[in-house]
């Protein structure tokens, strides 16, 4: 049985898709068959991310009870597979979120591990993400306002009986005023066991419509997304990521198709 685990962040614009997507590539990179869920229904951007914007099935038609949610499972490239939302806003109608819980149940014979992205806040689909999770995630940035929603989260976890099992912080930049980890740690109570620094590999990762696992594997944060996924599975990995200009360098190459001999 596949275990799940929730990607959650109250407030938007923290890095939950990317985080998402990244974190199911890496899983699968280490070996680990995994499928990533959009449960964002309202604004669904998995399928985006992965330049598949329009399917002929999605989770939307699975929630509506139009089709069965293996008819809904795409298989990426790379082996890692996906259950897109939809964006046509027509499918928002007569939309039941908590029909979430069962699909994703469903999904558990399918996969080792199930990464659910979920909505922002704390409304109805957040909270069906929470529901069918075995596990949560909390994805964060080092500013006060992300913090003190992600401190929501947790609460709201601990009322749910749902384990937190820890924060991910993401764009983070020693050249800014970040929130130190430690201090973070202190506000929220539960252990920081992934940090992500702003890369610029990620954007172009976006461009190419691919996860920065597949697109810039030696980029910062391609590597911090590796080493998360292979905290989560009780392994160590090490892997020093690429100079900055080099990454660079790389990317600009990557963007007119060239590589470097």
């Amino acid at each position: 049985m596949g275990q799940v685990i929730a990607c959650v962040s109250a407030k938007g614009g923290v890095g939950k898709t990317t985080t998402s997507i990244n974190l199911g590539a890496a899983l699968n990179f280490f070996g680990q068959k995994v499928t990533v869920v959009d449960g964002n229904l309202t604004t669904p951007h998995v399928g985006l991310h992965l330049g598949v914007p329009i399917l002929p099935i999605t989770v939307h038609d699975v929630l509506q009870g139009r089709n069965k949610v293996q008819e809904a499972l795409y298989q990426h490239k790379s082996g890692m597979c996906v259950v897109p939302g939809s964006i046509a806003l027509d499918d928002l109608k007569k939309l039941d979120a908590k029909r979430l819980v069962k699909t994703v149940r469903d999904l558990r014979n399918e996969s080792d591990l199930i990464i659910l992205d979920s909505a922002a806040g704390l409304g109805r689909e957040a909270l069906a993400c929470i529901e069918s999770a075995d596990k949560v995630l909390v994805i964060t940035n080092p500013e006060m306002p992300a913090l003190t929603d992600a401190l929501k989260v947790i609460n709201l976890c601990k009322e749910m009986e749902k384990e937190v099992t820890g924060v991910v912080v993401t764009k983070t930049n020693v050249k800014n005023v970040d929130i130190p980890l430690k201090t973070i740690e202190e506000i929220l109570e539960v252990p920081v066991i992934g940090v992500v620094p702003e890369d610029r590999s990620v954007k172009f990762a976006l461009a190419d419509k691919d996860a920065v696992v597949h697109t810039h594997p030696r980029s910062a944060a391609a590597i911090q997304y590796k080493k998360l996924a292979a905290h989560m599975l009780g392994r160590t990995y090490d892997e020093e990521p690429q100079a900055e200009s080099s990454g660079f360098l790389n990317a600009l190459l990557d963007l007119f198709g060239l590589t470097r001999k």
